[in-house]
Order: structure tokens, then C-alpha cells, then sequence
């Protein structure tokens, strides 16, 4: 099944015809839980991997040791979302079954043996792999005759590309070229930082929509115009919308688009090879949900009460980063395979 975004409650280039050209083409991905293969677009899914390739490795010095390991974290999810669908005890709680209990609390964040040393090759986690022939968004960045990007990450924050946040490593290729697929269980590290840099396995329903810039991006003239029409009309509206929440940055994991910078203000990335301004290619976000005019219209809504909360509706692939934000890959116009930017917001 698809998924549609519904319309936005206004059109902001009819009311504003020059912030047109400043209008983008993203995809959003709509991840939604599922068995993907090695051979289709997915969260959390196996990847189109060689088999005589090697698997990437972080030798970056960081703490290695210390976490949850990745199969406890699975374990976790699946022992809550069972014990929030039966019936709840009088005194408030879940309903546990046989050692469930016990099993999450053996569960902590600590030090897992073996310690490795700071520097030992940590196998990077996969996070993602997208086909351009389903992510057509991807076709403007994909380097040479490539089709397919591969997105892994070590699961760690303490790296010097990015405080506070995993490191993240882009492959592309082109899918025809794997001829022979990496059999078995793929590695990734014995022990992850944070349970939410754990994906679950989820299947893509790509859609295009249209993307408009955040305010800081437009003439200081026209945003001004645009506020002062959310201050005035829009509020005479059905759910006065505005501009930042309702009619220009489509929620979720996307490629391409327009970034928000909620947090820090606008902060320009340039390719640290030639110089150019770097672009939007991937918003990984913590959640779909952004308000209740951007969910699917195929979706039950997360506010059904009758929905129960583990798994939620709007976390479909389990991922957090940053303080229940979005990490964001900007790539350089000119040539994807220069070195890539990221922020988290």
C-alpha cells in the first residue's frame, strides 16, 4: 500500500508566486515495518552487499564497549510491543509473560565484555540502502552510473565528524554490478551507544512531494511577508497554518528537499574539496510525524486512541538521534563522492 501525503491547507506559491522558484522535489520515504530483502529500498533491511567486498569498519578511537547490545535492544522492543497489547492489570502496568520481566531487567546500558581497546575495528551497522529507481530524488546526487545508495553508520557518538551523534559512512554503487550477494548474517557491532540508533527492519513507500526553503533561506523581504500573513489572514483560517509547521518542510525521512534549522539558525555546509555550498540529500528523523495535515491519509491516525503506544505509529523505524531530532547528510552538488557533511537538529 502507498502512501499520500494530503494537500497542504494552502498554497503558499499561489499566495506568494516568487517563492516558486525556491520550490524542491523531495521523496519521502514513508519506512513502515516489513521483511525487505537485499534487493529492495529499506530501513533496516540487508543490503545489496559484494560478497568479496569487505565489510566497512570504524578504527576511529572512541569507547567501544559500553551500551546495549544490539539483539537486547530487538529483544526490548518485541517483549513491550507483546506485553502493551494484552489486557492491562488493575493497578496500572503492562502484563508481562513467563521471564519477560526478568529479561528487561538484565537488559541495562553498561560495559559488555569482551573490552576492546578505543581504536579495535568496530563493524558499521546498516542503516539504510535506497534504489534510485524507487528514491527518484536520489538521481540528481548519485555520482558517475550509480543507482544505488548504501547508508551504514557506527552506532557511536564520540567521532570527530559529528559531536554527539554515530558517524556515518555513504556507498554508492551500481546494483547490476553485485553479482554475487554477501550470504548470511550481515556483521555490526557487538555493542551499540543507544538502542535508538538500533533501525528496525522496515520496507519504503516512497512519494514525491514539494519542499519550500526554511524562512532563512528566502529575501529577508518575502519572509517578512510571509510572517506577517501568518500573524494576520492564516489566522482566520481552519487550524491557522503556518508557513514553518504546515506548509513548507515535509517531516520524516526524506531525500532530498529542505532542511530545518530549528535549533542553531541557519549554518551553511561548503565541500571541504572544491568549495561548493553543500545540499540536502538525506533527513534521517526520529519520527513521521509532524502534525496531523502531513500523515499519509492510508495511516490509521497516532492519535487513535485505540492504537496502543509501543510500537508507535510515527516511530516506524525505531531511530533517534540527538534530542528526538533529525540527522541530516548534505552531499556537494558537483560530485556526491566528495566528502559528505551531516548536522543534527
Amino acid at each position: 500500500m502507498g502512501r499520500t501525503t494530503p494537500p497542504r491547507p494552502v498554497d503558499i506559491a499561489a499566495l506568494f508566486p516568487e517563492i516558486g522558484p525556491y520550490a524542491r522535489t523531495a521523496t519521502r520515504l514513508h519506512p513502515r515495518p516489513g521483511a525487505p530483502t537485499a534487493g529492495t529500498s529499506s530501513v533496516g533491511g540487508p543490503l545489496l552487499w559484494p560478497a568479496a567486498e569487505p565489510w566497512p569498519v570504524c578504527r576511529e578511537p572512541h569507547p567501544r564497549s559500553y551500551g546495549i547490545r544490539p539483539a537486547d535492544a530487538r529483544r526490548r522492543r518485541e517483549i513491550l510491543a507483546a506485553a502493551w497489547l494484552r489486557p492491562r492489570p488493575a493497578a496500572g502496568g503492562l502484563t508481562y509473560a513467563g521471564d519477560e520481566e526478568a529479561e528487561l531487567d538484565a537488559m541495562t546500558e553498561g560495559p559488555h565484555p569482551p573490552p576492546l581497546p578505543d581504536d579495535a575495528p568496530v563493524p558499521l551497522m546498516a542503516l539504510a540502502q535506497l534504489f534510485v529507481r524507487d528514491v527518484p530524488a536520489l538521481a540528481e546526487f548519485a555520482p558517475g552510473d550509480t543507482d544505488l545508495l548504501q547508508v551504514l553508520w557506527c552506532p557511536f557518538d564520540e567521532h570527530r565528524s559529528i559531536p554527539c551523534a554515530p558517524a556515518l559512512r555513504l556507498v554508492w554503487r551500481r546494483a547490476a554490478q553485485v553479482t554475487e550477494v554477501l550470504a548470511g548474517r550481515q556483521p555490526e557491532p557487538e555493542v551499540v551507544e543507544d538502542e535508538g540508533y538500533v533501525p528496525e527492519p522496515c520496507v519504503l513507500h516512497p512519494e514525491q512531494v514539494t519542499d519550500y526553503p526554511w524562512h532563512e533561506y528566502l529575501p529577508d523581504a518575502l519572509a517578512a511577508r510571509i510572517r506577517i500573513w501568518e500573524e494576520g489572514p492564516a489566522q482566520e483560517l481552519p487550524g491557522a497554518p503556518s508557513y514553518r509547521a504546515d506548509l513548507s518542510l515535509a517531516p520524516g525521512w526524506k531525500a532530498g528537499g529542505w532542511e530545518s534549522w530549528s535549533v542553531t539558525d541557519l549554518q551553511r555546509q561548503y565541500c571541504d574539496d572544491c568549495g561548493r555550498e553543500l545540499r540536502l540529500m538525506l533527513t534521517i528523523d526520529s519520527s513521521e510525524w509532524g502534525g496531523a495535515n502531513w500523515w499519509p491519509r492510508e495511516d490509521p491516525s497516532p492519535t487513535d486512541p485505540d492504537l496502543p503506544p509501543v510500537p508507535l505509529v510515527g516511530e516506524p523505524t525505531e531511530i533517534a538521534v540527538g534530542r528526538y531530532g533529525a540527522y541530516r547528510v548534505f552531499v556537494c552538488p558537483a560530485d556526491a563522492s566528495h566528502p559528505h557533511g551531516a548536522d543534527v537538529q
